[in-house]
């Protein structure tokens, strides 16, 4: 095991045991929603995978360490100390661990840490990807190379509406991964469950989604695959109105000159604050509803 990895003693004894286990994400803990809701909501994504069979593995740096599985007292920590961790993605990892620094994991390094585990199904609310106007900015999340390069299956409600879902998909297409629809043909949207945008392949079963990455894996093929589950129908926010709401908030970013790392969460939380809350209730039932299918999946591999 790498030296600078801890495992929970929860996930080391379903990992040794050949136990089903989900990782998650910590960006969202620290960046993607308000306090307490975010923990509150770590817990409660932790709770439905293991109401689905599976053992959640938490993913952070804490001090220096990297950590798959978290206690309760270090979700609170990572929940009340905010912005304040470091959004820490690929680049970030050395010099946190280095320094014994904390840093809280987007897409990317929840996967590599995953990886380095053992971790093979991952459950998270929205991938990075291609910004708007990235023919300009070059913005293009490192989610997408690390989804090139890394055997985890990422289980999520689409990329983040925020993007530009036309070019992020043509970047995947690119690198290779594959973009998998869990009953649907079209891209989900985040908030929304249509984007107007097919995805590679739909599959309608967990057994369908652990076959096509177990074969993966089997195959030698490098990187990892991407699952889009819909948000569900009874929480999906009309489309007008959260595009609306997107493009005002991305007109704030560009008048404020907030850009790189900092994006995301300014986007994420002028949309809840536009949408009066129910942009934030929304992305906390989808992350829900991706636990539900990863814990799912995870049982089958």
């Amino acid at each position: 095991m790498n030296k600078h990895l801890d495992l929970s003693p929860e996930v080391a004894a379903a990992l040794q045991a050949g136990k089903p286990v989900v990782a998650l994400e910590s960006t969202i803990i620290s960046h993607g929603m308000p306090y307490p809701q975010n923990v509150e909501t770590a817990l409660r994504v932790e709770q439905t995978i293991r109401e689905g069979g599976a053992v959640p593995a938490t993913i952070a740096v804490i001090k220096g360490r990297l950590k798959a599985g978290l206690t309760e007292d270090e979700i609170e920590y990572l929940g009340k100390k905010g912005t304040a961790v470091t959004k820490a993605s690929r680049r970030d990892l050395p010099v946190l661990v280095a320094r014994g620094e904390d840093g809280a994991t987007t897409v990317a390094t929840t996967m590599i840490i995953a990886a380095l585990a053992g971790i093979q199904v991952f459950a998270t609310g929205g991938v990075g990807g291609v910004h708007r106007g990235a023919e300009v900015s070059m913005d293009i999340s490192a989610d997408l190379e690390e989804l090139a390069r890394t055997p985890v299956m990422v289980i999520c409600a689409g990329a983040k509406a925020i993007l530009d879902l036309k070019l992020t998909l043509e970047y995947l297409e690119t690198k290779g991964v594959p973009v998998i629809g869990y009953g649907t043909e079209e891209l989900p949207a985040f908030y929304t469950r249509k984007s107007g945008l097919r995805v590679d392949y739909r599959l309608d079963t967990p057994q369908e989604v652990a076959a096509a990455f177990r074969t993966k894996l089997e195959m030698g093929l490098v990187g990892g695959m991407l699952v889009t589950n819909p948000i569900p129908e009874e929480y999906s926010m009309d489309a007008d109105r959260i595009n609306a709401a997107i493009n005002e908030a991305i007109e704030d970013a560009n008048r404020l000159g907030i850009k790189g790392k900092e994006i995301t969460p300014y986007l994420l939380d002028r949309i809840q604050q536009l949408t009066g809350g129910d942009s934030l209730d929304s992305n906390i039932q989808l992350v829900l509803n991706n636990a539900r299918l990863a814990a799912q999946v995870a049982k089958c591999l």
